[in-house]
Protein backbone atom coordinates (compact mmCIF):
# COMPACT_ATOMS: atom_id res chain seq x y z
CA UNK A 1 0.00 0.00 0.00
CA UNK A 2 1.12 3.53 -0.79
CA UNK A 3 0.64 6.35 1.71
CA UNK A 4 0.95 10.09 1.17
CA UNK A 5 1.29 12.15 4.35
CA UNK A 6 0.79 15.91 3.94
CA UNK A 7 0.19 18.95 6.14
CA UNK A 8 3.25 18.37 8.35
CA UNK A 9 4.63 21.41 10.15
CA UNK A 10 8.19 20.08 9.91
CA UNK A 11 10.05 17.07 8.58
CA UNK A 12 13.56 16.59 10.00
CA UNK A 13 16.23 15.09 7.77
CA UNK A 14 20.02 15.06 7.94
CA UNK A 15 22.36 16.63 5.39
CA UNK A 16 24.72 13.66 5.79
CA UNK A 17 24.07 10.04 6.68
CA UNK A 18 26.74 7.96 4.93
CA UNK A 19 28.68 7.69 8.21
CA UNK A 20 27.85 8.23 11.89
CA UNK A 21 27.28 11.94 12.46
CA UNK A 22 30.06 13.65 14.39
CA UNK A 23 30.83 17.11 15.71
CA UNK A 24 29.00 19.95 13.98
CA UNK A 25 27.40 17.49 11.53
CA UNK A 26 25.13 16.36 14.39
CA UNK A 27 23.60 19.84 14.36
CA UNK A 28 23.40 20.15 10.59
CA UNK A 29 19.79 19.19 9.94
CA UNK A 30 17.31 19.99 7.19
CA UNK A 31 13.92 21.34 8.26
CA UNK A 32 11.26 20.85 5.61
CA UNK A 33 8.26 23.07 6.38
CA UNK A 34 4.84 22.16 5.02
CA UNK A 35 6.37 18.91 3.95
CA UNK A 36 5.09 15.59 2.69
CA UNK A 37 6.26 11.99 2.83
CA UNK A 38 5.35 9.48 0.13
CA UNK A 39 5.60 5.81 1.10
CA UNK A 40 5.42 2.87 -1.29
CA UNK A 41 6.26 -0.79 -0.80
CA UNK A 42 7.30 -0.20 2.80
CA UNK A 43 9.95 2.35 1.80
CA UNK A 44 10.19 6.09 1.39
CA UNK A 45 9.47 6.90 -2.26
CA UNK A 46 9.74 10.69 -1.99
CA UNK A 47 10.11 13.36 0.66
CA UNK A 48 10.06 17.14 0.41
CA UNK A 49 7.77 20.11 -0.04
CA UNK A 50 4.10 19.14 -0.23
CA UNK A 51 3.45 20.85 -3.56
CA UNK A 52 6.28 18.88 -5.19
CA UNK A 53 5.53 15.48 -3.66
CA UNK A 54 1.88 15.69 -4.73
CA UNK A 55 3.07 15.73 -8.36
CA UNK A 56 4.71 12.31 -7.98
CA UNK A 57 3.04 9.55 -10.00
CA UNK A 58 2.62 7.30 -6.96
CA UNK A 59 0.87 10.11 -5.04
CA UNK A 60 -2.17 9.78 -7.26
CA UNK A 61 -2.93 6.23 -6.10
CA UNK A 62 -1.72 6.58 -2.52
CA UNK A 63 -3.88 6.70 0.58
CA UNK A 64 -3.84 10.37 1.59
CA UNK A 65 -3.33 11.26 5.26
CA UNK A 66 -3.35 14.94 6.14
CA UNK A 67 -2.05 15.76 9.59
CA UNK A 68 -0.02 18.38 11.36
CA UNK A 69 3.03 17.69 13.48
CA UNK A 70 6.77 17.09 13.30
CA UNK A 71 8.05 14.00 11.51
CA UNK A 72 11.30 12.35 12.58
CA UNK A 73 12.93 9.04 11.75
CA UNK A 74 11.58 6.43 14.17
CA UNK A 75 13.82 6.25 17.22
CA UNK A 76 16.51 3.57 17.19
CA UNK A 77 17.02 2.49 20.80
CA UNK A 78 20.33 0.66 20.65
CA UNK A 79 20.59 -0.48 24.29
CA UNK A 80 17.78 -2.15 26.23
CA UNK A 81 17.32 -5.04 28.66
CA UNK A 82 13.66 -5.46 27.73
CA UNK A 83 13.35 -9.09 28.85
CA UNK A 84 12.86 -9.33 32.62
CA UNK A 85 10.23 -11.09 34.66
CA UNK A 86 9.45 -8.55 37.38
CA UNK A 87 9.99 -4.87 38.15
CA UNK A 88 12.22 -4.37 41.19
CA UNK A 89 9.60 -2.52 43.22
CA UNK A 90 10.93 -3.75 46.56
CA UNK A 91 14.42 -2.50 45.64
CA UNK A 92 12.98 0.85 44.63
CA UNK A 93 11.10 1.27 47.90
CA UNK A 94 14.20 0.32 49.88
CA UNK A 95 16.47 2.66 47.93
CA UNK A 96 14.25 5.72 48.27
CA UNK A 97 13.99 4.92 51.99
CA UNK A 98 17.76 5.16 52.30
CA UNK A 99 19.01 1.58 51.86
CA UNK A 100 22.40 1.17 50.17
CA UNK A 101 23.08 -1.07 47.19
CA UNK A 102 24.93 -3.48 49.47
CA UNK A 103 21.97 -3.66 51.85
CA UNK A 104 19.54 -4.27 49.00
CA UNK A 105 21.76 -7.02 47.59
CA UNK A 106 22.16 -8.64 51.02
CA UNK A 107 18.37 -8.83 51.37
CA UNK A 108 18.09 -10.76 48.10
CA UNK A 109 17.46 -7.81 45.80
CA UNK A 110 19.42 -6.40 42.87
CA UNK A 111 20.29 -8.48 39.84
CA UNK A 112 20.00 -11.72 41.84
CA UNK A 113 16.26 -11.18 42.19
CA UNK A 114 15.97 -10.66 38.42
CA UNK A 115 17.99 -13.82 37.73
CA UNK A 116 15.80 -15.93 40.01
CA UNK A 117 12.60 -14.58 38.47
CA UNK A 118 13.72 -15.08 34.85
CA UNK A 119 14.87 -18.64 35.54
CA UNK A 120 11.42 -19.50 36.90
CA UNK A 121 9.42 -17.72 34.21
CA UNK A 122 7.71 -19.70 31.47
CA UNK A 123 8.54 -18.86 27.84
CA UNK A 124 4.88 -18.06 27.22
CA UNK A 125 4.74 -15.46 30.01
CA UNK A 126 8.10 -14.02 28.91
CA UNK A 127 6.81 -13.60 25.37
CA UNK A 128 3.59 -11.94 26.54
CA UNK A 129 5.57 -9.42 28.58
CA UNK A 130 7.99 -8.66 25.77
CA UNK A 131 5.19 -8.08 23.28
CA UNK A 132 3.49 -5.76 25.75
CA UNK A 133 6.68 -3.75 26.12
CA UNK A 134 7.18 -3.72 22.35
CA UNK A 135 3.76 -2.09 22.02
CA UNK A 136 4.83 0.66 24.43
CA UNK A 137 8.05 1.29 22.53
CA UNK A 138 6.03 1.77 19.36
CA UNK A 139 3.60 4.10 21.14
CA UNK A 140 6.53 6.35 22.09
CA UNK A 141 7.92 6.53 18.55
CA UNK A 142 10.61 3.85 18.75
CA UNK A 143 10.68 1.63 15.66
CA UNK A 144 13.82 -0.39 16.49
CA UNK A 145 14.96 -1.54 19.94
CA UNK A 146 17.94 -3.77 20.57
CA UNK A 147 17.18 -6.37 23.28
CA UNK A 148 19.79 -8.06 25.49
CA UNK A 149 19.84 -11.25 27.48
CA UNK A 150 21.66 -11.11 30.82
CA UNK A 151 19.07 -11.97 33.47
CA UNK A 152 19.28 -15.74 33.05
CA UNK A 153 23.04 -16.37 33.33
CA UNK A 154 22.80 -20.11 32.81
CA UNK A 155 22.59 -21.99 29.52
CA UNK A 156 18.91 -22.86 29.72
CA UNK A 157 17.70 -19.39 30.70
CA UNK A 158 19.93 -17.37 28.37
CA UNK A 159 18.92 -19.50 25.40
CA UNK A 160 15.28 -19.31 26.54
CA UNK A 161 15.46 -15.51 26.34
CA UNK A 162 16.96 -15.60 22.85
CA UNK A 163 14.42 -18.12 21.59
CA UNK A 164 11.52 -16.11 23.01
CA UNK A 165 12.94 -12.95 21.48
CA UNK A 166 13.20 -14.61 18.07
CA UNK A 167 9.64 -15.93 18.29
CA UNK A 168 8.23 -12.60 19.50
CA UNK A 169 9.95 -10.75 16.65
CA UNK A 170 7.47 -12.31 14.23
CA UNK A 171 4.52 -11.01 16.27
CA UNK A 172 5.35 -7.31 16.60
CA UNK A 173 6.26 -4.60 14.09
CA UNK A 174 9.04 -3.47 16.43
CA UNK A 175 12.43 -4.50 15.09
CA UNK A 176 14.37 -6.16 17.93
CA UNK A 177 18.00 -7.09 17.16
CA UNK A 178 19.21 -9.62 19.74
CA UNK A 179 22.29 -9.26 21.93
CA UNK A 180 23.83 -12.03 24.00
CA UNK A 181 24.79 -10.53 27.38
CA UNK A 182 25.51 -13.67 29.37
CA UNK A 183 28.65 -11.84 30.55
CA UNK A 184 26.48 -9.42 32.54
CA UNK A 185 27.40 -10.64 36.03
CA UNK A 186 28.58 -13.81 37.72
CA UNK A 187 25.62 -15.97 38.86
CA UNK A 188 25.50 -17.27 42.45
CA UNK A 189 26.37 -20.88 41.55
CA UNK A 190 29.81 -19.78 40.29
CA UNK A 191 30.60 -18.16 43.66
CA UNK A 192 32.26 -15.03 42.24
CA UNK A 193 34.63 -17.09 40.06
CA UNK A 194 34.69 -14.74 37.08
CA UNK A 195 37.25 -16.71 35.12
CA UNK A 196 35.40 -20.00 35.42
CA UNK A 197 32.05 -18.43 34.49
CA UNK A 198 33.46 -16.65 31.44
CA UNK A 199 35.05 -19.90 30.27
CA UNK A 200 31.63 -21.55 30.64
CA UNK A 201 29.98 -18.85 28.49
CA UNK A 202 32.62 -19.14 25.79
CA UNK A 203 32.47 -22.93 25.76
CA UNK A 204 28.70 -23.43 26.00
CA UNK A 205 26.41 -20.42 25.51
CA UNK A 206 28.33 -18.33 22.96
CA UNK A 207 28.89 -21.03 20.32
CA UNK A 208 25.32 -22.33 20.61
CA UNK A 209 23.77 -18.87 20.25
CA UNK A 210 25.97 -18.13 17.25
CA UNK A 211 25.46 -21.45 15.48
CA UNK A 212 21.69 -21.27 15.91
CA UNK A 213 21.73 -17.62 14.76
CA UNK A 214 19.87 -16.48 17.86
CA UNK A 215 21.89 -13.29 18.36
CA UNK A 216 23.44 -10.56 16.25
CA UNK A 217 25.64 -9.04 18.96
CA UNK A 218 27.67 -10.16 21.98
CA UNK A 219 28.03 -7.79 24.93
CA UNK A 220 30.03 -7.86 28.17
CA UNK A 221 30.02 -5.76 31.36
CA UNK A 222 33.61 -4.61 31.84
CA UNK A 223 34.03 -3.25 35.37
CA UNK A 224 35.90 -3.88 38.59
CA UNK A 225 34.26 -6.86 40.32
CA UNK A 226 32.76 -8.09 37.05
CA UNK A 227 34.90 -8.70 33.95
CA UNK A 228 38.31 -7.14 33.33
CA UNK A 229 39.47 -5.38 30.19
CA UNK A 230 41.69 -8.35 29.35
CA UNK A 231 38.80 -10.80 29.78
CA UNK A 232 36.51 -8.55 27.78
CA UNK A 233 38.95 -8.38 24.87
CA UNK A 234 39.30 -12.18 24.86
CA UNK A 235 35.54 -12.69 24.98
CA UNK A 236 34.70 -10.16 22.25
CA UNK A 237 37.48 -11.53 20.04
CA UNK A 238 36.01 -15.01 20.31
CA UNK A 239 32.51 -13.68 19.68
CA UNK A 240 33.83 -12.04 16.50
CA UNK A 241 35.21 -15.39 15.33
CA UNK A 242 31.70 -16.81 15.69
CA UNK A 243 30.30 -13.99 13.57
CA UNK A 244 28.77 -11.90 16.37
CA UNK A 245 29.32 -8.14 16.51
CA UNK A 246 30.87 -6.90 19.74
CA UNK A 247 29.42 -4.40 22.19
CA UNK A 248 30.73 -3.48 25.63
CA UNK A 249 29.33 -1.95 28.82
CA UNK A 250 32.18 0.47 29.40
CA UNK A 251 33.46 2.95 31.99
CA UNK A 252 30.14 3.11 33.84
CA UNK A 253 31.33 3.04 37.44
CA UNK A 254 35.02 3.73 36.95
CA UNK A 255 37.63 3.89 34.21
CA UNK A 256 38.53 0.25 33.65
CA UNK A 257 40.08 0.25 30.18
CA UNK A 258 36.87 -1.10 28.67
CA UNK A 259 36.66 1.26 25.71
CA UNK A 260 40.24 0.51 24.67
CA UNK A 261 39.59 -3.23 25.01
CA UNK A 262 36.38 -3.00 23.01
CA UNK A 263 37.99 -0.88 20.30
CA UNK A 264 40.88 -3.35 20.00
CA UNK A 265 38.42 -6.23 19.63
CA UNK A 266 36.42 -4.39 16.96
CA UNK A 267 33.32 -3.66 19.05
CA UNK A 268 30.74 -1.54 17.27
CA UNK A 269 29.79 0.43 20.40
CA UNK A 270 30.79 1.19 23.97
CA UNK A 271 27.83 1.95 26.22
CA UNK A 272 27.43 4.13 29.35
CA UNK A 273 30.89 5.81 29.18
CA UNK A 274 30.38 7.90 32.34
CA UNK A 275 34.11 7.78 33.18
CA UNK A 276 35.49 7.86 29.64
CA UNK A 277 38.61 10.03 29.38
CA UNK A 278 40.39 11.74 26.50
CA UNK A 279 42.27 8.57 25.52
CA UNK A 280 39.00 6.62 25.40
CA UNK A 281 37.35 9.25 23.24
CA UNK A 282 40.33 9.25 20.90
CA UNK A 283 40.26 5.45 20.63
CA UNK A 284 36.55 5.52 19.78
CA UNK A 285 37.04 8.24 17.19
CA UNK A 286 39.95 6.47 15.50
CA UNK A 287 38.23 3.08 15.31
CA UNK A 288 34.74 4.33 14.46
CA UNK A 289 33.24 2.93 17.65
CA UNK A 290 29.96 4.59 18.65
CA UNK A 291 29.78 5.88 22.24
CA UNK A 292 26.23 5.15 23.42
CA UNK A 293 25.14 7.29 26.37
CA UNK A 294 22.35 6.28 28.76
CA UNK A 295 21.32 9.32 30.84
CA UNK A 296 18.03 7.80 32.06
CA UNK A 297 20.05 5.38 34.19
CA UNK A 298 21.99 8.22 35.84
CA UNK A 299 18.78 10.14 36.45
CA UNK A 300 16.93 7.18 37.97
CA UNK A 301 19.80 6.36 40.33
CA UNK A 302 20.16 9.99 41.39
CA UNK A 303 23.74 10.17 40.12
CA UNK A 304 24.98 13.70 39.60
CA UNK A 305 27.81 12.64 37.28
CA UNK A 306 26.81 12.15 33.65
CA UNK A 307 28.92 11.22 30.63
CA UNK A 308 30.80 14.18 29.17
CA UNK A 309 28.78 14.27 25.95
CA UNK A 310 29.96 17.76 25.10
CA UNK A 311 33.62 16.71 25.09
CA UNK A 312 32.86 13.57 23.11
CA UNK A 313 30.94 15.42 20.41
CA UNK A 314 33.38 18.33 20.19
CA UNK A 315 36.26 15.83 19.92
CA UNK A 316 34.67 14.22 16.89
CA UNK A 317 33.51 10.92 18.38
CA UNK A 318 30.23 9.39 17.22
CA UNK A 319 27.64 9.60 20.01
CA UNK A 320 24.33 7.74 20.30
CA UNK A 321 21.56 7.83 22.90
CA UNK A 322 19.52 4.91 24.25
CA UNK A 323 17.14 4.20 27.13
CA UNK A 324 18.97 1.33 28.91
CA UNK A 325 15.43 0.13 29.71
CA UNK A 326 15.77 -2.41 32.55
CA UNK A 327 14.12 -3.24 35.90
CA UNK A 328 16.92 -2.11 38.18
CA UNK A 329 18.50 1.12 36.98
CA UNK A 330 16.36 2.52 34.16
CA UNK A 331 12.68 1.55 33.98
CA UNK A 332 12.22 4.03 31.10
CA UNK A 333 11.36 3.06 27.54
CA UNK A 334 10.42 6.52 26.22
CA UNK A 335 13.22 7.92 24.07
CA UNK A 336 11.60 11.35 24.25
CA UNK A 337 12.51 11.46 27.93
CA UNK A 338 16.09 10.50 27.06
CA UNK A 339 16.31 13.42 24.64
CA UNK A 340 15.23 15.78 27.42
CA UNK A 341 17.78 14.35 29.85
CA UNK A 342 20.52 14.58 27.24
CA UNK A 343 19.91 18.29 26.81
CA UNK A 344 19.29 19.16 30.46
CA UNK A 345 22.04 17.07 32.06
CA UNK A 346 24.62 16.56 29.30
CA UNK A 347 24.42 19.81 27.35
CA UNK A 348 23.43 18.21 24.06
CA UNK A 349 21.51 20.41 21.65
CA UNK A 350 18.09 19.32 20.43
CA UNK A 351 19.58 18.62 17.00
CA UNK A 352 22.38 16.51 18.47
CA UNK A 353 19.99 14.46 20.56
CA UNK A 354 17.81 13.70 17.53
CA UNK A 355 20.83 12.59 15.51
CA UNK A 356 22.09 10.50 18.44
CA UNK A 357 18.75 8.72 18.91
CA UNK A 358 18.12 7.95 15.25
CA UNK A 359 20.90 7.71 12.66
CA UNK A 360 23.76 7.20 15.16
CA UNK A 361 21.70 4.61 17.01
CA UNK A 362 21.26 2.82 13.69
CA UNK A 363 25.04 2.82 13.20
CA UNK A 364 25.44 1.36 16.71
CA UNK A 365 23.26 -1.55 15.49
CA UNK A 366 24.83 -1.85 12.03
CA UNK A 367 21.50 -1.09 10.30
CA UNK A 368 22.09 2.45 9.05
CA UNK A 369 21.65 1.27 5.47
CA UNK A 370 17.95 0.69 6.04
CA UNK A 371 16.78 2.90 8.93
CA UNK A 372 17.70 5.84 11.18
CA UNK A 373 17.01 8.63 8.69
CA UNK A 374 14.23 9.72 6.35
CA UNK A 375 15.70 9.10 2.91
CA UNK A 376 14.37 7.81 -0.38
CA UNK A 377 14.93 4.05 -0.55
CA UNK A 378 15.15 3.46 3.19
CA UNK A 379 12.50 1.73 5.28
CA UNK A 380 9.58 4.01 6.01
CA UNK A 381 10.23 4.09 9.77
CA UNK A 382 8.61 7.34 10.85
CA UNK A 383 7.34 8.94 14.05
CA UNK A 384 5.09 12.01 13.93
CA UNK A 385 4.86 14.18 17.03
CA UNK A 386 2.26 16.61 18.34
CA UNK A 387 4.42 19.68 17.88
CA UNK A 388 5.00 22.62 15.58
CA UNK A 389 8.74 22.73 16.23
CA UNK A 390 11.08 19.73 16.68
CA UNK A 391 12.57 21.29 19.83
CA UNK A 392 9.29 20.70 21.66
CA UNK A 393 10.10 16.98 21.79
CA UNK A 394 12.96 17.68 24.23
CA UNK A 395 11.25 20.68 25.85
CA UNK A 396 8.13 18.90 27.13
CA UNK A 397 9.96 16.37 29.28
CA UNK A 398 8.09 13.42 30.73
CA UNK A 399 5.33 13.48 28.11
CA UNK A 400 4.60 11.30 25.11
CA UNK A 401 3.97 13.63 22.18
CA UNK A 402 3.90 10.87 19.58
CA UNK A 403 0.81 10.91 17.37
CA UNK A 404 1.68 8.20 14.88
CA UNK A 405 4.31 5.52 14.35
CA UNK A 406 4.94 3.99 10.94
CA UNK A 407 7.12 0.89 10.60
CA UNK A 408 8.15 -0.38 7.17
CA UNK A 409 5.36 1.65 5.63
CA UNK A 410 2.56 0.44 7.90
CA UNK A 411 0.81 2.51 10.54
CA UNK A 412 1.48 0.55 13.73
CA UNK A 413 0.33 3.16 16.24
CA UNK A 414 -2.10 6.05 16.03
CA UNK A 415 -3.02 8.16 19.01
CA UNK A 416 -6.73 8.54 19.68
CA UNK A 417 -7.56 12.24 19.85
Amino acid sequence: MSILITGLDQIITFKKSNAPLRGCDMRDINIIKRGAILIDGGKIAAIGKEREIKKHNISKKAKHIKMRGVALPGFVDSHTHAVFAEPRLKDFSSRVSGASYQEIKASGGGIISSINAVRKQSPKKMEEQLLGRAKKFLECGTTTAEVKTGYGLDFKSEIKILQVLKKASFKTPLEMPATLLSAHSVPPEFKKDTKKYLEFIMAEILPFAAQKKLAVFADIFCEKGYFSAKESFKYLSQAKEYGLIGKIHAEQLSNSGAIAAGASAGAISADHCDYADSRDIKAAKETGMVLTLLPASNFYLGISKYPNARKMIDSGAAVALATDFNPGTSPCLNMQEVLSLASINMGMTCEESIAASTINGAYALNISDKTGSLEVGKQADVAIFDAEDYREISYYFGDNLNLMTIKKGKIVYKKCI
